[in-house]
This record gives C-alpha cells, sequence and structure tokens, in this order.
C-alpha cells in the first residue's frame, strides 16, 4: 500500500521563487468526499490519476498512476468538480528534502503553500527561512476543500 506523510506551511515573501523553475499544475476531484479523495492532474506534460484516503494526522493512503495527458485533459473538463486548482508548482531543494512549493492561482489566488513528504511521521525536517505557520492539519488547506471553499472567498 502507498503511503503519503507530508507536513504543510504557508510560505513566507518570494525569495524562495528563485530557487526552481515552476511547472503549471491543473488538478480536478472526481471524489472529493473526506473518507477518499480521486484526483486528476496535469502536472507540465503528463497526467496522473491519484486515489487518497482519509487523513490520520499527517498521514494516508495514497495511490498514484500515469494516465494519457488527452484522458485526464478530458476528465478535468467533464467531470472534475469545479473550480478546478490551477496552481505553479515549484520542486525546491532545501536540507535532505525536496520541498514543493505551489503558487496557486484562479479561484484560490495569493495562496502560497510548501510542502513536504517525509518517511516518517516522526521526521523532523529542516525548515527553510521561506516558510511560516504550518498548516497540516488544518483542512481548510487541503486542495480538496479548496474546491468547495476556495481561498479567495476566505
Amino acid at each position: 500500500m502507498g503511503l503519503e506523510i507530508e507536513r504543510k506551511f504557508l510560505v513566507i515573501g518570494t525569495a524562495w521563487q528563485t530557487l526552481a523553475a515552476g511547472a503549471l499544475t491543473r488538478q480536478g476531484y472526481l471524489s472529493s468526499a473526506a473518507e477518499r479523495t480521486v484526483r486528476v492532474r496535469i502536472a507540465g506534460d503528463q497526467g496522473f490519476l491519484t486515489v487518497k484516503g482519509k487523513s490520520r494526522g499527517l498521514s494516508r493512503a495514497e495511490f498514484e498512476y500515469a494516465i494519457p495527458v488527452e484522458d485526464a485533459a478530458a476528465m478535468l473538463d467533464g467531470l472534475c468538480e469545479k473550480p478546478l486548482i490551477e496552481k505553479t508548482r515549484y520542486r525546491v531543494p532545501f536540507g535532505a528534502h525536496t520541498w514543493e512549493v505551489d503558487e496557486f492561482h484562479g479561484a484560490n489566488a495569493g495562496l502560497v503553500v510548501a510542502e513536504v513528504e517525509l518517511a516518517s511521521a516522526d521526521d523532523e525536517p529542516a525548515l527553510p527561512p521561506w516558510v511560516g505557520r504550518e498548516v497540516s492539519l488544518d483542512p481548510r488547506y487541503f486542495n480538496a476543500n479548496l474546491v468547495k471553499r476556495p481561498f479567495t472567498t476566505w
């Protein structure tokens, strides 16, 4: 079984932008139920289908599969809940980890978060100077919830 263990933080300032190139990402949800989410994503020129279980602290079951980008586009446009999540993702190395910084667009413009995937929930990664308050356990910042209640409506 796949397992995702991650921590999520709000981002402070713009210093991180010079550390990596970003890739446009569009994603949507076929299911955004709390017990399970089914996500479709196009990142760059690749398509993915991801199934995630209910969060238990910092971890949850996760299964991700590459799919044809044309299929992903058709699902995003015709089947996914709206609004879609639109963001630019930057992969920024810091310490022993690679951080994923997401700069949101569209209905979630103004939101910038950094996530780090961990080997175990006990891992304590070095925190970059551009991360602020931790929001790992705040469900408002889950991407599936940003579809239901976009950041610009808070």
